[in-house]
């Protein structure tokens, strides 16, 4: 397969995902999150976004509304991916979900980033992490990276990040 040379630094945008009812899910990335709403495109979609930035994540239910997540088993998203800048606000993020009531499906120190895992109420995977500083990366001898799974402490996560 032929390579093509792209900008030295793309990132992702946005996620834009399909749900079954506008108004929770507006709800949980809200008050989970934090998000913003930006914008509602009639009562079909929303588009949601941190520090009035247009949206980082919108939200639809043209061919959804009342619809149920995908059977395990079957292709589609495993999980949207949010990048806080530093361990401290990554923990804060965490205490709100969990202070929502939003029961974690995982937790995991990867070595290059720390991260937590739910689902929204669609069933749509969410990944909430904080990368650690690129020289501070485990590498194998190759010089690849040798990323892990190893337990996170959730709770002193939490505990770093202090009270707002």
């Amino acid at each position: 397969m032929e390579r093509h040379p792209t900008h030295p630094a793309p990132r992702v945008g946005h996620v834009h995902l399909r749900v079954s009812d506008l108004d929770r899910a507006v709800a949980f990335y809200r008050d989970a999150l934090g998000l913003e709403e930006q914008q509602r495109f009639g009562t079909g979609a929303a588009f949601l976004g941190w520090d009035g930035y247009h949206h980082h994540v919108a939200l639809n239910t043209w061919d959804s509304l009342g619809g149920t997540p995908p059977p395990r088993g079957h292709t589609g998203l495993f999980h949207a991916a949010f990048l806080y800048p530093d361990r401290a606000a990554l923990g804060a993020a965490v205490r709100r979900v969990l202070e929502a009531g939003i029961e974690l499906t995982g937790a995991a120190d990867h070595g290059v980033s720390e991260a937590v895992y739910f689902d929204d109420p669609d069933g749509n995977g969410i990944e909430l992490y904080r990368d650690r500083p690129p020289a501070d990366w485990p590498r194998d001898a190759r010089g690849m990276l040798a990323m892990g799974n190893a337990p996170l402490d959730v709770a002193a996560l939490v505990r770093d990040a202090g009270r707002p």
